[in-house]
């Protein structure tokens, strides 16, 4: 067989994949249309554009853009009435925003189990955590594959508990036909330089409720009015989280492919599932047949050492990288983050310090965290880099002796 690469050999792949973002003279121009026309500030005309584009997008009646995706998680819990004192259930597997946005409103980020095959948020372990502070749960629809929203919602219905759907990683993904950002109270997007749709940094609320759409409307825009009063008129309790119109024109300038990418990766990435299914020891992250669309921010799989021989997973995934496959290993355990491990809180120490916030095993998250290996989105754009991505992985597991030789090695 081939010599593994980082033992000397030959890559797989030696062309780099595809860079991200993707950027076209029509993006420049849209850009040079904003400093031309001397608007560069908050609430202009391509603001405006994006914000009814972007809502049609996801299928909702209202969006409101913000600077980033944290950003957008906060205005989220802090529409939907989260307090001080408040418990918000999260997933500990997950960007550390999505726990951060409760903890900087004084909420307790109470992390409840993840599902094994989706990689999402556990229904039933977060309804185990429910107490009478509960006043939110956020599902994240990991990688673009959507959280069971069947189940959140009858949540919702049975407690009356408010659903923040996280969709940083979910750009028009589907349940059931449905976009992703329309299924609870609030939706949350991120444009951050790595995600499906990007301007570098900003983000967004889409809602189909009228009431919560003014709401997060005036607390982004320092608490003014959407129509009438004066500019400085502030009528209640806000915060400058106003997208630029330079992000704004980008955003309006790359939706343009959105769609021919989404088709992409998501052809690209079953296919790449036909091909790793097949070989012993990697499980791709299960795709629900409730899920219409997905987006695939990331390819996700699960490596099971004991299927190679028993070469750890940092092993494995330096001898991939070297067939030139970029990977990583993804989240660890978030509940193990000094924040919340050894709480500290800044301002909200005195409030949050000493609360429990893992109260249950979290099974599933760590065997995620030990086992999971990643792929990022914008390796999915051509199919034939998914044969390579195969051919790798297959080439590891057929030099199997060498690579554990390399490893007790050191």
């Amino acid at each position: 067989m081939p010599k593994l690469a980082i033992l000397g050999g030959t890559p797989v792949r030696e062309k780099p994949f595809s860079p991200w973002p993707i950027w076209r003279e029509k993006d420049v121009e849209a850009v040079g249309e904003v400093i031309k026309s001397g608007k560069w500030g908050t609430r202009g005309p391509k603001v405006e554009e994006f914000e009814r584009k972007f809502a049609e997008y996801c299928q909702c009646k209202f969006c409101v853009s913000v600077t980033s995706g944290t950003t957008a998680l906060y205005l989220a819990l802090w529409i939907a009435g989260v307090e001080p004192g408040d418990e918000v259930i999260v997933p500990p597997y997950t960007f550390i925003a999505t726990a951060n946005a409760a903890a900087m409103l004084g909420a307790i980020p109470v992390f409840a189990d993840v599902d094994l095959d989706s990689c999402c948020l556990d229904p039933y372990s977060a309804e185990a955590l429910i107490t009478p502070r509960t006043k939110a749960i956020i599902p994240v629809h990991l990688a673009g594959e959507p959280a069971n929203m069947d189940y959140f919602q009858l949540i919702k219905e049975k407690y009356g508990i408010a659903i923040i759907e996280d969709c940083a990683h979910a750009h028009g993904s589907e349940w059931r036909g449905k976009r992703v950002g329309s299924l609870g109270d609030v939706g949350a997007f991120s444009f951050q330089e790595s995600k499906n749709l990007s301007s570098g940094e900003g983000g967004a609320v889409t809602t189909n409720d009228e009431e919560l759409y003014e709401y997060a409307f005036s607390v982004h825009h320092v608490g003014r009015k959407r129509i009438g009063g004066a500019w400085y008129e502030h009528v209640i309790l806000g915060a400058n989280m106003r997208m630029t119109e330079f992000q704004a024109a980008i955003l309006l300038s790359q939706m343009d492919k959105i769609e021919d990418e989404f088709r992409k990766r998501e052809e690209n990435a079953l296919y790449l599932d036909s091909l790793l299914e097949k070989i012993e020891g990697i499980i791709p992250q299960k795709r629900d047949p409730r899920v219409t669309r997905r987006a695939y921010h990331l390819y996700v799989f699960r490596y099971i050492a004991e299927a190679f021989a028993g070469v750890p997973r940092d092993i494995f995934l330096r001898a991939l990288s070297a067939e030139g496959i970029p990977c990583a290993a993804g989240y660890g355990l978030l509940s193990d983050a000094p924040v919340f491990s050894e709480g500290n809180f800044g301002p909200f120490n005195k409030l949050l310090k000493g609360e429990k916030l893992v109260r249950e095993p979290l099974t599933n998250t760590k065997i995620l965290a030990r086992e999971s290996v990643w792929l990022f989105q914008n390796m999915l754009l051509e199919k034939s880099d998914m044969d390579d991505i195969a051919e790798a992985i297959n080439k590891i597991r057929e030099n199997l002796d060498e690579l554990k030789a390399y490893a007790e090695r050191g």
